[in-house]
């Protein structure tokens, strides 16, 4: 018998269950069926209600009146929408993030940068995805952290979590190609040269367009799967 605190389920079954549904284990618009879901993650039908009502609060599955529920389908207007609105509101914070960041925030975007350049050096397929991936949010979270304000910050984590499914097909069509991951390095680079030079109006335009070049090998991706 699992003798694991309640809520430390409920917490588990989120956990597991988000993860598979950004890595597509479930599909868009799959149902999601509760005897299936009990046998994957040997968990009860209590936990797994308190993950699914999280995720529906996270838009990341929808529920079906009085019938369960499915995964949220994915299309090509959501995908423009979320950038966009993602690298508004990234641009938004970096600017307030270079108007009030001090020494240790610099000395932090520096250490983040150099440990994500130096991700080439692992070659597990399945390491290297999970770990670009997150040294890459630990990255653009030391950017944002500049800005000094927790409300936005929970903001970008909330449109961060949206976003997750569609970053995923960009992720595969990058992490596993060297010639994407050093233009990636170039790009952070730059971003990094023009954020420490304290130019908010270039820094904003290169992190809206950093934000934006993964749209259209994720439609590439999404159309290759039906899915746009």
């Amino acid at each position: 018998m699992d003798t694991t605190p309640k809520q430390n389920l409920g917490i588990r079954a989120y956990t597991w269950l988000k993860h598979d549904i950004i890595r597509g284990v479930f599909q868009p618009g799959e149902k999601l069926l509760m005897s299936r879901l009990k046998e994957r993650y040997e968990l009860g039908v209590g936990p797994l209600r308190e993950a699914l009502s999280q995720l529906v609060a996270e838009r990341l599955v929808v529920a079906i009146s009085q019938r369960g529920y499915r995964v949220a389908p994915m299309s090509r207007e959501e995908l423009a929408d979320l950038y966009d609105a993602r690298a508004q509101l990234e641009g938004l914070v970096l600017e307030l993030a270079i108007e009030r960041g001090d020494d240790s925030w610099e000395a932090d975007i520096l250490a983040k940068a150099h440990t994500l350049a130096k991700v080439m050096e692992v070659r597990s397929p399945d390491e290297m995805l999970d770990v670009w991936d997150a040294r890459h949010k630990a990255f653009h979270t030391a950017i944002a952290a500049g800005c000094n304000s927790p409300h936005l910050m929970q903001l970008r984590v909330s449109l961060f979590d949206q976003v997750e499914r569609y970053r995923h097909l960009w992720l595969q069509a990058t992490v596993f190609s060297e010639e994407a991951l050093e233009r990636k390095r170039q790009e952070h680079a730059a971003l990094v040269e023009v954020i420490l030079a304290r130019d908010a109006s270039r820094a904003r335009a290169m992190m809206r367009e950093h934000l934006m070049t993964p749209v259209p090998i994720i439609l590439d991706a999404m159309q290759e799967r039906g899915l746009a």
